[in-house]
Order: structure tokens, then C-alpha cells, then sequence
């Protein structure tokens, strides 16, 4: 077996000279099947607007374009993408093979030196990256055995399973296990000459080299206009601006059943407005696909605005566990409300007392369906018991159950006393969207017959996660499951604690993500078991034993209550330009595994002016 240097050489000698100029395909090209994703041919050509309301929103391009290692197909079946090929022994050996001719969108080949740069210049280097490799590329503790077997060749193996790695790399934010080398290395300390990276790192006003390799190299965020891509668009602006623009790459791979290189559409303009005005932009025919932030409340005025703004709306069920989740927080630093919600009978209780049926038809006119938060009907681990699990209205039982948790004494006006003689009163700390407050206003209406009050506190995301993590917002709203359409083999870490941000458990979700150094260890033993099984699950060989597991994760989750749900399916407005081709009528809009637009493959989206 060739050495990382050896193979490195080798990459050299086979690398071939390259022209920016000369636009065109791999060698080895994917073509798409247009005919199973329900696609007609089009033609290349053109401009398009979208919306966004601030300028990191640049990510969003990458999610969109679903342009990864692997990804999932038309049946969320992992497939090689930008990769040629992928040879999966067991979950523990990975041989990725890149497609001949492959070229960065700057013309220089896509070879596996961009990958042995990432493994040993980037993850493994302590000043770029202190805390060590993505848990994503750990099994069992341990990092993998990397060994490059020739310029399109790069085996990855594990000693025991590893059944986040092709997951990982498909993600809507994918783990990149490559940079574009030839780029990077004018920003790295082994590979720049010292005079030279020392001005740069003053010009650019950044206190050491590190800064400036990560505000350049970044990937997901493509705010560097220089930055080499395998996009299907590439930035060409550089930030701050108002008006972002991306152009098609001359080396995209994918190309359509002619053989015409995709994407059809040349120019995507990402106009930045204030979220609050976004809707109304759209509503007059200022955008020619648009989904982010748009609500359904908002779908009656777009329709208005359809005929004359030259667009139609589509309504696409949204892929979420459920709409809205309140999540308690049993790692609350008040003592009395940790214990509370530590309870599984005010957990309970608290769900047994929201009119969900009240919310679908106030909320969302009927058109959802009452559930708890769990994935939906359409994915294949979906069971009735999950999804109605303490989630009927029952005033009856939701008042036995305080009462059997110490919530027996009421005060004048009727309100539940805590154990500790204070009045349950939550304070449900929102980020204020408009549908949430609306919802809460609701469940406040129906909890005061269970004697609890709840009172609104909007707040901002960073504020609120903040509050989270300190445990000091006792119950917060968030959305319900992302992989709301998952299969076993996607990875069900929204089921267990694993982050200091998720706001039912912060501080044994930091346990987890800091190995113990932070956070708090787990002390109740459905919890535990949860982790438990989530550790199993990235241990398991089969996709059997994944769903095997998922089934008793779900069941551990829905029946704990560990989030309250509410209501999903809701639908999403999707503006779509009368002009543009190829969106799908029928879809799904969700981060996970959808990627929003990019299920459907924008590059595949034409107009026909």
C-alpha cells in the first residue's frame, strides 16, 4: 500500500495542466435520470432572483444545491454524487473514488491531495483545530486509518463500525473531509513563506494565520469569492453587499440525459431585505423561487399578488416532527422546576392538557394533523403509537396526573401550587415568530384548566440559546424533529442528548459534546437508556439493527415526552416563477433530509422566457 507521500508524488506526476477558460463536465460525468425525477430536458441561460434576509444566509446556496460526496436520492437512498464511486465493507472500510477529469471550478483538478491536505494539515492540526477531529470520523474513540491509493483513490477504515461517516458527508450542513489545496495553502503556516502570510495577517487585520485560514476556507458559508468550488454556482461578490452574486461553475459534474452540463440557470442574484419584508417582495413577483421566510399565514396575500406578479404558490407539507415543540427543561437551575419537569406525570399532564385539534384548525385551518413530535407518516420508521403518543386532549386525566405529582393545592384563583408553594406559572421563552406566539396564546387558554399558567417572553436566537445552556429559561419553543422523514441509517442524535443546545436537557447534552469536561452527567435512567441506545446505533452493522434501535428510541422519546408537540404537516408556501421549469409542483420542505430546494436539484430548474 502506497504512503500518504508516495501517493502524494504520484498525484503531482498524474495532475495535467488546466484552463479556467475551457468549460466543460468531468470526463466522467453524473448524468441524471431525468425520467425517474419526473424532470424535462431544458436549456441553459439565464438569470434568477431569490430573497434572503441577511448575508450569512449565503449557506443557503450550499444547502440548495445538494452538491455532496453522497447524497440522498429521489428514494433517500445514499448515492455517490461528486463521488464517482463508494465501496462500503460493513460500515468499517469506506474506498471513495473521485470521477476522472473532475476540476474545482478554478480549473485545477479535484484530486485526492485535496482530501490528505484536510486529514493531516486541517482536522489534524491542534492550532487550526483544538478540539480535535468531527465525532463524525471517531469510532469507538478512535480516528480512522486514511491511506491514499492513487490521485482518484482514498480508502478510510475504521476497527469497528462507523455508520455516521456517508451520513455525515450528505448532510444539508456536510462534514467536508476535503479543501481545495492548491488554494488553502497560501494561508497555512507548513506550507506559506513567513514574510508573506505576516503581512497578510496584517492587512487583513486577524491576529495570527489560523484566522485567516478559516475566513477564507469556508466551505458551507461560501462568503470568498476566491474560494475554489464543486458548487453548481459560485460566488462572485465579495461581502458585505446588498446584492450577492453567483455564477454557474464551468466544471460542474452533473449533467442532464443530452449530456448538456448542468446547472441550466447561469446567474442567481441573492437579494438581501429585511425578513419582515420579504413576503411582500415575493407577493410582487420579486423572486422566482422562494420558500425562506414565507409562513403559511402569509399564502392568502400571495396568492393575490400571483396573476399580475407572474408566479403561482405551491403548498408543500413541511418534513418537521411537529410545527412547534415546548420543551421543558429538566436541567433548569431552578430547583423547583427542574424537579417538576423531571417528573413524567407533569410532562404528561402538561401535553393531556393542549387542544391540539383547537390549534390545527385556528393555525393552520385544519389542513395539519394533531401529533406529537415524532417523524411523520411518510417515513418508514412512522407508527401510530409514536405519533399519538399523550397527545389527545384529556382535561381528566392531564389534572389526576399533577395531582399524583405534588400539584394537589391550588391558590384563590385556582392556579396549581409547586410542591415548594410558589403558583405554576411558566414563562415559555419564544423567539417571537408570529405562528409561535399565536400557538402559545392558545395552549395558555387551555392550560388554565389544568390550573398551570404560562406567559410569553420573546427573546433572540443567540439570547435564547444562551438561556438554554445557563438553564436558566425553564421552557422554551423550538421546531420539532428535523429528519421528521428519517430512514435508519440517518443518524437519530435529535433523539438523545447530545448538545448543549437542545432545550430539554443543555446540560447532559454538554456531558456528551465535551466527553465530561462540561455539562452535567445523565441521572434519569430513560435518558440513560436513550443514550444508551444511541451509542448502539452507531455501533449497529445492519440497517436491521438501526431500525430496531430507532423504534425504541422513538418509543423512549414520544412516551417521555421529552418535547411536547403539537402540530405536524404543516404546509409551507412556495413561491415558483411562471418562467421556471422543473420544480416539482409535490415536495417537501425540511432541512433534513430535503434540503429544502435541493431534493429537487435546482441545477436541473430552467426558464423558458
Amino acid at each position: 500500500m502506497k504512503t500518504l507521500a508516495t501517493a502524494l508524488i504520484g498525484s503531482i506526476a498524474l495532475a495535467y495542466s488546466f484552463s479556467a477558460a475551457h468549460a466543460e463536465p468531468p470526463e466522467e460525468a453524473r448524468m441524471l435520470d431525468f425520467a425517474s425525477m419526473e424532470k424535462i430536458i431544458g436549456k441553459k441561460g439565464g438569470a434568477i432572483d431569490i430573497l434572503m434576509a441577511k448575508a450569512k444566509d449565503v449557506r443557503q446556496m450550499t444547502v440548495y444545491s445538494n452538491a455532496r460526496l453522497v447524497h440522498y436520492d429521489q428514494t433517500f437512498t445514499l448515492v455517490p454524487d461528486i463521488l464517482a464511486e463508494v465501496k462500503n465493507e460493513g460500515n468499517k472500510v469506506f474506498t471513495l473514488r473521485l470521477r476522472r477529469g473532475h476540476n474545482w471550478s478554478d480549473g485545477t483538478p479535484f484530486t485526492t491531495e485535496d482530501f490528505r491536505y484536510w486529514w493531516e494539515d486541517v482536522a489534524n492540526n491542534e492550532e487550526l483545530e483544538p478540539g480535535g477531529i468531527p465525532r463524525e470520523m471517531m469510532s469507538d474513540g478512535k480516528p480512522p486509518k486514511v491511506e491514499i491509493i492513487d490521485s482518484h483513490t482514498i480508502r478510510y477504515s475504521w476497527d469497528s463500525v462507523n455508520p455516521l461517516f456517508l451520513t455525515a458527508l450528505a448532510g444539508a450542513r456536510p462534514m467536508y473531509i476535503y479543501m481545495p489545496a492548491h488554494y488553502m495553502k497560501q494561508w497555512h503556516s507548513k506550507y506559506a513563506d513567513a514574510d508573506t502570510l505576516a503581512a497578510k495577517i496584517e492587512s487583513e487585520n486577524v491576529q495570527n494565520w489560523t484566522s485567516l485560514h478559516k475566513r477564507f476556507g469556508r466551505q458551507y458559508r461560501p462568503e470568498n469569492p476566491d474560494l475554489p468550488t464543486l458548487q453548481p454556482w459560485m460566488t462572485t461578490t465579495k461581502l458585505p453587499s446588498e446584492r450577492i452574486v453567483f455564477k454557474a461553475n464551468p466544471h460542474f459534474h452533473r449533467v442532464d440525459p443530452n449530456g448538456t452540463q448542468l446547472p441550466y440557470i447561469q446567474t442567481v442574484n441573492m437579494n438581501i431585505a429585511s425578513k419582515d419584508i420579504i413576503a411582500a417582495k415575493a407577493g410582487t413577483g420579486e423572486t422566482a423561487m422562494q420558500g425562506r421566510y414565507l409562513r403559511f399565514d402569509n399564502y392568502a396575500f400571495l396568492k393575490q399578488g400571483a396573476e399580475t406578479g407572474g408566479f403561482d404558490v405551491y403548498l408543500w407539507p413541511t418534513g418537521k416532527g411537529s410545527e412547534m415543540v415546548l420543551l421543558p427543561n429538566l436541567n433548569a437551575a431552578d430547583k423547583g422546576f427542574r424537579e417538576a419537569f423531571q417528573d413524567v406525570r407533569v410532562r404528561r399532564a402538561l401535553s393531556l392538557g393542549i387542544d391540539r385539534n383547537e390549534i390545527n384548525e385556528t393555525i393552520f385551518f385544519g389542513l395539519g394533523r394533531p401529533s406529537a413530535n415524532s417523524v411523520l407518516p411518510s417515513s418508514p420508521l412512522f407508527t401510530d403509537a409514536h405519533a399519538n403518543a399523550w397527545a389527545e386532549l384529556d382535561v381528566g386525566k392531564a389534572n389526576t396526573l399533577l395531582d399524583e405529582a405534588g400539584f394537589d393545592k391550588k391558590s384563590a384563583d385556582g392556579t396549581r401550587l409547586m410542591p415548594d408553594g410558589r403558583e405554576f406559572e411558566i414563562i415559555v421563552e419564544t423567539e417571537g415568530d408570529s405562528q409561535d406566539t399565536d400557538i402559545l396564546q392558545l395552549i395558555a387558554d387551555h392550560w388554565k384548566s389544568i390550573g398551570v399558567k404560562l406567559f410569553i417572553k420573546p427573546s433572540q436566537r443567540d439570547i435564547l440559546r444562551g438561556r438554554v445552556a445557563n438553564g436558566e429559561a425553564v421552557m422554551t419553543t423550538w421546531e420539532g424533529l428535523n429528519r421528521g422523514l428519517a430512514t435508519p441509517d440517518m443518524n437519530p442524535e435529535e433523539l438523545a442528548p447530545v448538545s448543549p443546545v437542545q432545550g430539554q436537557w443543555p446540560a447532559w447534552g454538554a456531558h456528551y459534546e465535551t466527553n465530561g469536561t462540561s455539562g452535567e452527567a445523565i441521572t434519569l435512567p430513560d435518558v440513560k437508556r436513550i443514550a444508551e441506545l444511541y451509542a448502539s446505533w452507531k455501533s449497529a452493522e445492519t440497517y436491521q439493527a438501526q431500525a430496531a434501535i430507532w423504534q425504541e428510541m422513538l418509543t423512549l422519546f414520544t412516551d417521555n415526552v421529552y418535547s411536547i408537540g403539537t402540530v405536524s404537516g404543516g404546509l409551507q408556501p412556495i413561491v415558483v416563477s411562471n418562467a421556471l421549469r422543473n420544480v416539482p409542483r409535490e415536495g417537501i420542505w425540511s432541512f433534513e433530509p430535503t434540503l429544502y430546494f435541493g431534493h429537487y436539484l435546482p441545477d436541473t430548474f430552467w426558464l423558458d422566457e
